[in-house]
């Protein structure tokens, strides 16, 4: 038993993490070894591309004293060099950034990490997606249209995910994934944070070639893509367009609240509580679900028996 609780924290502990590159080739160049190493340790090296997202950065010529370079919003830059200074207070690593061939400047990479992102789409969407601004945009969004849509629900009977729902599991199952998905990307912001900063650099939408963890959250991230159209298809598929287009809305609404919900209460490890919870009412819908035996053959809703259709009327014999 030992031996394979060893093995399980083992296996635990080495899927989390990015592998360390293999520095013993006599084949690769000293620059080669010392940018593979900056890209294990800092998770970003020489050549990077950043893009300025603070309104304006100050660089330091150095070792010209007194001489700054100022950077404005959406400037690119290129890293050229690192430099450490152990007497520094504030920040003992220094890089260099090179705006073009004559401006170039050394920032602390405290301020570098505020003040830059990659100009990858991928990290430049997660930098956006993470923006605490955007964040308070989006949950008073989802609260003004899930309050709006539960008032039009308690007046005229609207069918909301899992309140009076459409004959699919697929919406409720696309909200235990948005849940499942903020449970794991929250859990790496808290313990492997080195991890979810390696990837910030060098994104990638291929569940391959990442660390265990990674590849099962890229993996979360398609699955609600193809979920999201599956659903899409449902609702078009039994109910009218407008009312297609209110259930939507609410879906969404009940998406982004279980987001921030199970982005809030990771940290605090209530939220791997609730994501039980939350699997258990699914399984428990699941097993409700496959007790309906027979399809209408009219709207395709699912009956218990056959005979007259609830939802439109029609007799199945």
């Amino acid at each position: 038993m030992a031996i394979l609780v060893n093995i399980l924290l083992v296996f635990l502990l080495t899927a989390c993490h990015y592998p360390r590159p293999d520095l013993s080739s006599e084949a690769l160049s000293a620059k080669t070894k010392d940018s593979l190493t900056y890209l294990y340790e800092r998770h970003y090296t020489y050549n990077t591309n950043l893009e300025v997202q603070a309104d304006s950065v100050v660089l330091e010529r150095l070792p010209i004293k007194d001489s700054y370079l100022t950077l404005h919003k959406d400037d690119r830059v290129v890293v050229a060099e690192f430099a450490v200074h152990p007497t520094d207070s504030v920040d003992s690593i220094w890089v260099k950034l090179a705006h073009s061939q004559e401006e170039q400047g050394w920032i602390r990479e405290k301020e570098l990490i505020r003040s830059f992102v990659p100009t990858d789409s991928i990290s430049q969407f997660i930098y956006l997606f993470s923006d605490t601004h955007a964040s308070y945009f989006v949950i008073i969004f989802a609260l003004f249209v899930g309050v709006y849509l539960f008032r039009a629900f308690r007046r005229k009977q609207l069918q909301l995910v899992y309140f009076n729902d459409i004959n699919s599991l697929y919406p409720l199952l696309l909200c235990l994934l948005m849940a499942f998905s903020a449970t794991l990307y929250e859990s790496m912001q808290v313990f492997t944070p080195d991890t979810w900063r390696h990837f910030y650099f060098n994104a990638t939408l291929s569940p391959f070639k990442v660390p265990f963890v990674l590849s099962v959250f890229l993996l979360s991230i398609w699955c609600i893509i193809v979920l999201l159209l599956a659903v899409i298809d449902e609702l078009f598929r039994q109910l009218t367009p407008a009312a297609a287009v209110f259930y939507l809305l609410g879906l969404m609404s009940c998406c982004i609240f279980c987001y921030f919900f199970f982005i809030l209460t990771t940290p605090i490890y209530i939220g791997y509580l609730f994501l039980v919870c939350f699997a258990w009412v699914f399984v428990k819908r699941l097993r409700s679900y496959k007790r309906h035996r027979y399809s209408c053959g009219n709207c395709d809703t699912k009956l218990r028996e056959k005979g007259v259709c609830p939802h439109c009327g029609a007799i199945n014999e």
